[in-house]
């Protein structure tokens, strides 16, 4: 699947709309001051639709000397969105807010290490399944380093995510609605 979208692994994955509020340019920051093994053997992916921000992005990555390194394959078809996480080493969203933040859960639910934003909901979110940390270039570039070179962390960060993907299904949802529902009812009578 990801010859498919141009993409090569190994590589670090963000996926979103390109927006100020999605904070990718300190990914792209963090990415840039990664240590210059990480740097030269992994790729960041930014894949998503091309919105208002990622002209800025690729002229970052362009001045910082990692263009090489940042691959933008644009929109990814929604059934290609599992094959495509599961196959990054690692996920990283350091949004600035989020109403929910499906992304950072799509990819725990595909047992990918995810280092992501503590803001707005992404913490509720998250929970265990990633590492939180600032939206600033320094603790996302700490953190990816680190999933990047402890692979038991990585594994680790992998399992908790499954776990707490499985806490969001949709039949688990539906079960805590109707139970608002009859406490509500049995509140009436």
């Amino acid at each position: 699947m990801t010859a498919k979208y141009g993409i090569r692994p190994p590589f670090v994955l963000w996926l979103g709309e390109f927006s100020a509020h999605k904070n990718v340019d300190v990914l792209g920051d963090a990415f840039a001051d990664l240590p210059g093994s990480l740097r030269s053997r992994y790729t960041l992916v930014l894949a998503g639709e091309k919105g208002q921000s990622w002209k800025s992005v690729r002229r970052e990555a362009e001045r910082r000397g990692v263009a090489g390194r940042v691959f933008f394959p644009g929109y990814i078809a929604e059934e290609d969105l599992p094959a495509l996480y599961s196959a990054a080493d690692i996920f990283c969203f350091p949004s600035l807010y989020e109403g929910f933040g499906l992304p950072p859960l799509e990819a725990m639910a595909c047992g990918t290490p995810v280092v992501c934003a503590n803001t707005s909901s992404l913490p509720e979110v998250v929970g265990d399944g990633g590492l939180l940390v600032a939206p600033r270039a320094p603790a996302m570039g700490a953190a990816i380093t680190e999933v990047l070179t402890n692979p038991s962390l990585g594994r680790r960060l992998g399992r908790r995510g499954r776990e707490r993907a499985a806490l969001f299904s949709w039949e688990h949802t539906a079960a805590k609605t109707i139970d608002i529902y009859r406490e509500l009812a049995s509140s009436r009578e």
